[in-house]
């Protein structure tokens, strides 16, 4: 995974050609994988035949208050990246090292904020594939991406000051006792 860390890296930090058309390819992937995701997951339940039965009060509740948490957490990343002058995209990120804010708390809000999000859409339309499968490749992915590629590009950018906020700072859950 080196190697994918080092293209990341090249590709953010020069001009490479193929820059604009591999950001265009991410906000594909990025996004069309979350919307699929959301989207196929009826059709996954009915192949399986497996639906949860969450009461009422009790999905409404956690769903509404999961998307309140989750729905601010992954707008307010998106607006501060494009404010530092990048975007989301690990492509075309910011110039600088962001750590104010939520990334204060967490290293990775905005997908924290998504997997918020996923796990409230999955609670409001009960769904089992969405919560139950989705939701955690989508986790376990991100995971692999952020410890292999991600972290190391941000490492060899940002050096010992990335390390020490590495420290401090919880990839995907706040560390409060620090």
């Amino acid at each position: 995974m080196n190697g994918l860390a080092n293209f990341v890296y090249q590709v953010a930090t020069t001009r490479h050609r193929f820059k604009f058309l591999l950001s265009v390819g991410g906000v594909i992937f990025w996004y069309g994988g979350v919307g699929l995701m959301i989207f196929i997951s009826p059709w996954v339940n009915h192949q399986l035949a497996l639906d949860l039965s969450i009461p009422t009060p009790v999905r409404l509740s956690i769903g509404i208050i999961l998307l309140v948490i989750g729905v601010p957490m992954v707008i307010w990343t998106i607006v501060r990246f494009f404010r530092a002058r990048g975007t989301p995209i690990p492509f075309v990120p910011p110039p600088g090292f962001i750590i104010d804010g939520l990334y204060r708390i967490v290293r990775n809000p905005m997908h924290l904020g998504w997997a918020l999000v996923l796990v409230g859409l999955g609670v409001l339309q009960q769904s089992f594939a969405l919560l139950i499968i989705m939701v955690p490749f989508f986790i376990v992915a991100h995971i692999i991406y952020y410890k292999f590629v991600e972290e190391k590009e941000l490492e060899k950018k940002f050096g010992q000051a990335y390390l020490d906020y590495k420290k401090r700072v919880g990839m995907f859950l706040p560390k409060f006792w620090r």
